[in-house]
């Protein structure tokens, strides 16, 4: 995992797998600092990877399409915000990022539509804005009860997950 910061709070992660050398991209906000990193590790993307539709976490999506043409994944609630989709996921799908299997959980509050991707194999969360070291997101267009059940769900993940936010305020 290589962890790319961007604006003035942005966490953007690479997932490389050794094995079959594929390389995916989480919340991707700037596409510039990823080619950069890409291009130094000499790593082709295969696959961009949204949690939500706001443009700190998909800004740099068309960028790195143009570039690699990966399939980009997103949540099915917020098909009509993320565009050029090729992979639509809901609560509870299990897919594969980086031929790793990643169930999809659900997590509205900062957003309606807002996942976040859990890796069991590795205890990996890749918790977009829904969950953050010291806190959790703004609740934007969800309620704060959908937040604290979204939050409460995630507790009860093993207690050795690491947990890679987007943020920390």
């Amino acid at each position: 995992i290589e962890i790319i910061e961007a604006f003035s709070d942005n966490y953007i992660y690479l997932l490389h797998n050794k094995v079959t050398f594929n390389t995916a991209v989480i919340d991707p906000g700037d596409a510039k600092p990823v080619i950069k990193r890409l291009k130094e590790k000499n790593w082709n993307l295969s696959q961009i990877i949204n949690t939500h539709h706001h443009n700190d976490h998909i800004g740099g999506n068309n960028e790195l399409m143009n570039i690699w043409n990966p399939t980009i994944v997103a949540p099915i609630k917020e098909k009509d915000r993320i565009s050029n989709v090729t992979d639509f996921v809901n609560h509870n799908d299990i897919i594969k990022i980086v031929n790793i299997p990643a169930k999809v959980i659900s997590t509205p509050g900062h957003t309606l539509g807002h996942v976040c991707y859990y890796l069991s194999d590795f205890n990996l969360l890749f918790s977009g804005d829904t969950l953050f070291r010291l806190g959790c997101g703004r609740v934007f267009e969800g309620t704060m009860e959908q937040m604290k059940n979204s939050l409460k769900f995630l507790r009860n993940l093993p207690d050795e997950t690491n947990v890679y936010c987007g943020h920390e305020y």
